[in-house]
């Protein structure tokens, strides 16, 4: 009886002091003055803490001023977790309850103030921006892990706005003006860039042009060489040609020269010779080319003497048959 009534009270004290750990939850201990994280999934919880790993989003509005007293207002979106590595830090930061990252993170919100404020003291109100805050921000958000035992998610500055409306519409309208002239720079920029390139594409063409024309007059001079090199070889074969030719006129004049007989072989001294024979008193004309009278005053010479003995020869055969 005593075992069991030891049993049901055993059950009912395990039952009402070990949890079970949850994924998104880190259970703490401490042992030998030290902070330990522990590793099973069941805890006793009256000798734990409980922790969220879940992230703490804060929506912050912060009252600030740039030079001059100018006031500002800037809104900031921040998101923070624990940091499992600085786990003593952040006790010491929110203490020894489940409220501790919450605790931290307001922390963190009073030092992320004080950084805005700090920051947009030194500057003029048209050299202040959301972009600079949050560059301003991301540097030095790296505190949070160290001081506080968080870990920055997320920074990001929703809007940057000017409290005094009069100074809000003048710095707008500064703004506006400041993009016309930019556009209008741009606009002036492109004209010149379009000018250049046009200028340049003018060039490029105007030297492609020139290039055509050196090329078209290369291809002439080369088609003229030819047709020189071509009449040249022309010429010379036919200074070959009258050179044989005359060569052969020699040696037929030569031939001539020495054998007399020959002559009476040409066309002209079968028509001479026929006319000598039918008419007594004929004059027979023969017509020489050119060709045939440059032979020279020496083959004329030769074939008047031929001649003159044919019808000489041909005379004296008449006679004798009339006797």
């Amino acid at each position: 009886m005593w075992y069991g009534i030891i049993i049901i009270v055993a059950v009912t004290i395990f039952i009402y002091e070990y949890r079970l750990r949850k994924p998104d939850q880190l259970v703490l201990t401490e042992a030998n003055g030290k902070i330990i994280l522990r590793s099973s999934r069941v805890y006793p919880k009256d000798f734990s803490l409980v922790l969220p790993k879940t992230t703490q989003s804060m929506q912050l509005t912060v009252e600030s001023s740039a030079k001059g007293n100018l006031d500002i207002k800037v809104k900031l979106s921040v998101a923070v977790s624990l940091a499992a590595g600085n786990i003593t830090q952040l006790i010491k930061v929110g203490g020894w309850n489940s409220g501790a990252v919450a605790k931290a993170a307001k922390e963190f919100e009073t030092v992320l103030q004080s950084l805005i404020k700090e920051f947009t003291e030194k500057y003029e109100i048209e050299e202040l921006s959301s972009e600079k805050i949050y560059n301003h921000l991301i540097d030095k958000v790296g505190i949070s892990k160290e001081q506080f035992g968080l870990d920055t998610v997320s920074v990001s500055v929703q809007s940057f706005e000017v409290v005094d409306q009069k100074i809000a519409e003048a710095i707008r309208q500064q703004e506006s003006a400041r993009i016309l002239e930019q556009t209008e720079l741009l606009n002036q920029k492109a004209r010149i860039t379009a000018a250049k390139a046009k200028l340049k594409a003018d060039e490029e063409i105007a030297f492609l042009e020139n290039e055509l024309e050196l090329k078209k007059f290369d291809l002439k001079r080369t088609e003229l060489d030819k047709e020189s090199e071509l009449a040249d070889k022309r010429m010379k074969e036919e200074l070959n040609r009258k050179k044989l030719n005359l060569e052969f006129e020699k040696e037929e004049l030569e031939l001539l020269k020495n054998n007399p007989e020959l002559l009476i072989l040409s066309p002209q001294a079968a028509r001479l010779a026929e006319a000598s024979q039918t008419l007594k008193n004929a004059r027979t004309v023969v017509n020489l080319s050119p060709s045939e009278i440059a032979q020279g005053s020496d083959l004329l010479n030769v074939f008047q003497n031929f001649l003159q003995k044919s019808v000489g020869s041909s005379s004296k055969k008449k006679d004798d048959e009339k006797k």
